[in-house]
């Protein structure tokens, strides 16, 4: 006979992963019947003929308990008729929408033309993130390094990056431009994308619709690699909620303080989920912070709430505010001065702020191995001393770790340009510098 758990045995369990369960009734889906019927409506007057089992497909509800109950209401009211059968089942009727459900349709088309999955709660998205939390999300030293190994960085940096990456709260990388503050954060990007998360399609909040999946940011996980183990598996989750990569979503100069909000698209009539609701669970780097049109200040107070809460509060077109989690790693990647952006009270909100600072010339030459082997140019170190000499030292230039790729790649196109060998000739550095290198 199995004993049960004590309270230490059960806490020593590992959490069960977050799997939304097939709603088996209307009531389960958080939705009225009236809001389903609605999106039903739509999706048969735009496909005209249509059997049961492809409108459950789109709205991704269960036709048994669901879409059927919707369906016989809506024949009930006369809004839809049966027009014969493609298979066995009531799952194969051909529906067509009737006269009165056309007029039906139109009505319900002036409030919103949103046809696609049925959303899922409010209550039920937030729980979701719940469940799920980035801080599941643990780094190593050992993943770091593996994740890292293509880029040259000091310890200095290693020991910061990893426990701001398990913070899962926010990083400031700051430091002179070239450096690969971009390059680090992409590469922090790709380790949390590496764990999958469950998200809605939508969200549906006082008859509104959220539309959250964005097929361009979010990548879904493909079946057999670690999303859907089987059919028999996936048949017991609700299709409303498609499993993705956690997300690592980019925005740069073309970030505005209306675009941290809900965008209503005034001739659909429903929500497009704003960057940081559609990075929930995942990261989202605001890369060349500073360079954006809204002022710096402006920007960083519309995050002090959310960085500190952890939750957000969007605007509805109506004026009603609602409260969604704010489960996000951010990353400001920046090469101005911290002082010229921010002031003292954001930055104690932000826990990490790493300095990217310009390579040693240790580092320059082990980036420079790096790149000639990748290029096909011979390395040689006398040619690296006269580089540093003539063209670092002397001039007073600071080094930069994209300098090396850069000043390869000119050295290859006039030496491709010369029918000559690309090799690190005197004549060649110095052309290659002449081109990319400008006094200030």
């Amino acid at each position: 006979m199995d004993m049960p758990l004590n309270i230490q045995e059960a806490a020593a369990m590992p959490a069960l992963p977050f799997e939304p369960p097939m709603p088996k009734s209307i009531e389960e889906t958080g939705l009225s019947l009236g809001f389903l019927a609605d999106l039903a409506i739509k999706i048969m007057y735009f496909e005209g003929y249509i059997s049961g089992y492809e409108i459950a497909e789109t709205m991704k509800l269960p036709y048994a308990g669901v879409v059927d109950e919707v369906l016989e209401f809506l024949k009930r009211e006369q809004f839809c008729e049966v027009k014969g059968a493609g298979g066995l089942g009531e799952s194969a009727y051909q529906y067509v929408i009737s006269l009165k459900g056309s007029e039906k349709a139109r009505e319900v088309l002036d409030r919103g033309q949103y046809v696609g999955p049925a959303p899922v709660t409010l209550d039920a998205y937030t729980e979701a993130f719940r469940k799920q939390p980035l801080q599941n999300v643990a780094i190593h030293q050992r993943v770091m390094r593996q994740a890292l190994s293509h880029l040259v960085l000091n310890e200095r940096i290693f020991s910061q990056l990893g426990p701001a990456v398990n913070s899962g709260r926010s990083v400031f990388l700051y430091g002179p431009p070239g450096n690969g503050k971009t390059t680090i954060a992409e590469a922090i990007g790709m380790m949390i994308f590496k764990d999958n998360i469950y998200i809605p399609y939508a969200v549906e909040v006082d008859g509104q619709i959220i539309k959250v999946f964005d097929s361009i940011n979010h990548r879904p996980v493909e079946e057999g690699s670690g999303g859907v183990s089987s059919s028999k598996k996936g048949d017991k989750i609700d299709k409303r909620w498609i499993k993705i990569h956690r997300p690592f979503i980019v925005t740069g100069g073309e970030l505005t303080l209306e675009s941290l909000d809900l965008v209503y698209d005034s001739v659909s009539k429903y929500y497009e989920a704003p960057f940081q609701m559609r990075a929930n669970g995942g990261m989202l780097l605001i890369d060349d912070f500073g360079r954006q049109q809204v002022r710096p200040r402006d920007l960083l107070n519309r995050w002090i709430v959310p960085l500190e809460k952890r939750v957000d509060f969007l605007t509805l077109h109506t004026g009603r505010k609602i409260e969604i989690p704010f489960d996000v790693l951010i990353v400001f990647s920046t090469n101005l001065a911290p002082t010229d952006l921010v002031d003292e009270a954001f930055l104690r909100r932000i826990r990490h702020k790493i300095e990217i600072r310009d390579p040693t010339f240790e580092e320059y030459r082990e980036i420079f191995k790096r790149v000639c082997a990748q290029k096909g140019v011979p390395y040689d170190d006398k040619a690296l001393a006269y580089l540093l000499q003539e063209h670092y030292i002397k001039p007073k230039i600071p080094l930069r770790a994209c300098h090396p790729r850069d000043i390869i790649d000119q050295l290859i196109d006039i030496a491709r340009y010369q029918n000559r060998p690309p090799v690190l000739a005197k004549d060649l550095i110095d052309k290659a510098c002449e081109a990319y290198f400008v006094e200030l």
